[in-house]
């Protein structure tokens, strides 16, 4: 198999910044489950999480911001036998692209969403990120934000997202295992990452999840959703759950469509417009 993660080249990330462990992650995850890079389709959003881009060895592309999600929905459409992994930000996730992280839940769509998640704009020097805690001080919030955080597990879970999980950036070994599940599961994964930005955001950092941060138990029960609503509440009371939330097994998007039996790409290329032309002249 050609190498995941290309050698000799850096991306341009802070000493420590919480980047590096997810890369490690994703790299990891794909190569143990013997992913040939040709089998792979990565849509990368804007931002710090936007510059592993050009480190992962597979198809990808760079997306505007907070448009990740239905790029990689579109590519799923076209060829639904490809891995298909979304890379991004909080705030591209689930600032500029909350409508399109929501209708991709509801749609159940078979693509894997990595979210960076670190509560701030770290490319842009650190401004306030939608899972902010309220009050939240920073360039853009001097006196603190004044709206309540998003919260991506509860959304996602209560609007059909049939994979949630949360991993943390400090533990890559355990993340890798959370990766390899949400990859391999068919229909719409989200891995939310605690993600510390080590120049910017000098609240929630390794030492606070160290804190704040616990695994789920082993004897975990993953298919009841009203328990894993429940266990991502806990954010409120500053407690962060790490493992997989919420597991259910239900049809795919482009399995309930007919058309798309067939990949759209492996289809016989159609050039014999006249019949639908001819009306026209």
């Amino acid at each position: 198999m050609d190498n995941i993660g290309f050698d000799g080249y850096a991306p341009t990330w802070c000493p420590g910044c919480g980047d590096w462990g997810i890369r490690v992650g994703i790299k990891s995850a794909l190569e143990q489950l013997g992913y040939d890079p040709s089998t792979i389709f990565m849509s990368f959003d804007i931002g710090c999480s936007g510059n592993m881009n050009d480190f992962i060895n597979g198809y990808a592309t760079h997306g505007l911001h907070g448009r990740s999600i239905p790029t990689a929905v579109g590519m799923k459409t076209a060829n639904h036998e490809m891995n298909t992994i979304v890379v991004g930000g909080d705030g591209g996730i689930y600032g500029e692209g909350g409508n399109h992280f929501l209708h991709a839940c509801r749609g159940n769509h078979d693509i894997t969403v990595i979210v960076h998640d670190n509560m701030v704009y770290g490319l842009t020097t650190g401004q306030v990120a939608p899972t902010a805690k309220q009050g939240y001080k920073s360039k853009s919030t001097p006196q603190g934000i004044i709206e309540v955080p998003v919260n991506p597990l509860a959304l996602a879970i209560s609007q059909g997202a049939t994979f949630v999980s949360q991993g943390f950036a400090g533990d890559a070994r355990s993340l890798i295992e959370i990766l390899k599940a949400a990859i391999t599961h068919k229909g719409f994964s989200l891995v939310n990452i605690l993600q510390p930005c080590v120049t910017f955001n000098k609240v929630n950092t390794y030492q606070y999840y160290l804190k704040h941060a616990y695994k789920l138990p082993e004897d975990y029960v993953q298919n009841d959703k009203k328990i894993a609503i429940a266990e991502s509440m806990e954010v409120d009371e500053e407690k962060f759950p790490l493992g997989i939330l919420y597991k259910e097994e239900r049809p795919a998007y482009h399995e309930q469509i007919s058309q798309l039996e067939a990949p759209l790409v492996k289809r016989a290329q159609f050039t014999d417009f006249a019949p639908f032309t001819s009306s026209f002249v």
